[in-house]
Formats: C-alpha cells, sequence, structure tokens
C-alpha cells in the first residue's frame, strides 16, 4: 500500500474523506474518482464506469460536507448546519425509489435513484454518510495517531490507534526501534 492509494476498508463516508490524506487529494481527475470507485464497486453498484467532471465535483462537494460534519463530531462540537443541509441536499436531488419486480417466482424489492448520474452519485454517498452520522458507532471515531496522519477510522478494538497497521503502524514500529536502539548504543 503506497501513500498514492486510497485506504479503504472503512464505512463508505470514511473511506470517501481519507481520499483526502494530509497535504493531498486522491480525487483530482476523473480517473482518479474512477479509481476509487472501482475500489468500491461492491458498495457503489450502478456508479459510473467513467466519471465525468460534474460526478468528480458533486463527490467533492459531499465529501466537504461530511469532513466538517466528522470534524465536528472529533472536537465534541455540533456538526455545521450547512453542511449537514449541504447532505440533506445531495440526498434529496436523487431520491430512492423502491422498485418491486418479479423474480424466479417471487417479487424483489430494488432500489433506484431518479436524477442524473452525478446526483446519484452524490445521494449515494450523503445518504451513506446519513447512515454513519446517526450510528451510534460514530461516537468511536478516531483520527490516526501518526503525526504527519490526518485519516480516520472506527476501531473495532478499542486499542486501535493507527489508521492501518500496514501504513502508519508499521512506521510507528519502526521508529520506536529506531529510537531504542539508537539508545541503546549512545
Amino acid at each position: 500500500m503506497t501513500e498514492s492509494e486510497p485506504l479503504i476498508g472503512e464505512p463508505l463516508p470514511l473511506d470517501l474523506v481519507n481520499t483526502r490524506p494530509a497535504g493531498a487529494d486522491l480525487l483530482q481527475t476523473p480517473e482518479q474518482l474512477g479509481h476509487w470507485l472501482r475500489l468500491q464497486a461492491d458498495r457503489l453498484p450502478g456508479a459510473p464506469g467513467r466519471p465525468s467532471r460534474a460526478d468528480l465535483a458533486a463527490v467533492h462537494a459531499v465529501r466537504e460536507h461530511i469532513s466538517a460534519a466528522l470534524d465536528a463530531l472529533l472536537d465534541d462540537c455540533r456538526p455545521p448546519a450547512a453542511a449537514l443541509r449541504g447532505l440533506e441536499a445531495a440526498v434529496s436531488a436523487a431520491p430512492a425509489v423502491r422498485r418491486l419486480t418479479w423474480t424466479a417466482g417471487s417479487l424483489v424489492a430494488t432500489v433506484a435513484r431518479e436524477g442524473d448520474s452525478s446526483a446519484r452519485l452524490a445521494a449515494t454517498l450523503a445518504d451513506a454518510a446519513v447512515d454513519l452520522l446517526t450510528d451510534p458507532s460514530i461516537a468511536r471515531l478516531k483520527r490516526c495517531a501518526a503525526e504527519d496522519c490526518v485519516l480516520l477510522f472506527l476501531p473495532a478494538h478499542p486499542r486501535r490507534q493507527w489508521c492501518s497497521p500496514e501504513r502508519c503502524g508499521n512506521r510507528a514500529r519502526v521508529a520506536r526501534y529506531y529510537h531504542r536502539h539508537k539508545a541503546a548504543t549512545e
């Protein structure tokens, strides 16, 4: 895993916010967005295969709203009203409609969103953010303990302190080893 590769595996809204590590943006172009969408294909079925600049702008807007809300929660503050209104607007711009289809002798309900591809993508991401922000697990939200890392995660274990053991956890262990051995030789 490299610093230029998006970190995935957290809830979808955190994966989206984590596309902006310290001093970088991993979603600067429609091609980079396409790569991220392919990494998230199991959670974003129907996402555009070749995202447009409009898709990118819509995703950036939702990411900003999610980020503002999460930053406030990390500081034990009320999320900004503008961020919450932005998420609500994104969800309502492409309403979800349940459709019934007859398949193999039974009814199956599927959810389809109205609107253009940008609105549908933004609504799906904003809807996931609403689910996360209202889930009790959001109280466990943490920022990576590495000094130069700003990535967020929901720890499955209370002692977890890094966004990724392969990324920041390994760097911290190597630094501790270096300092122990450097001190022993002095």
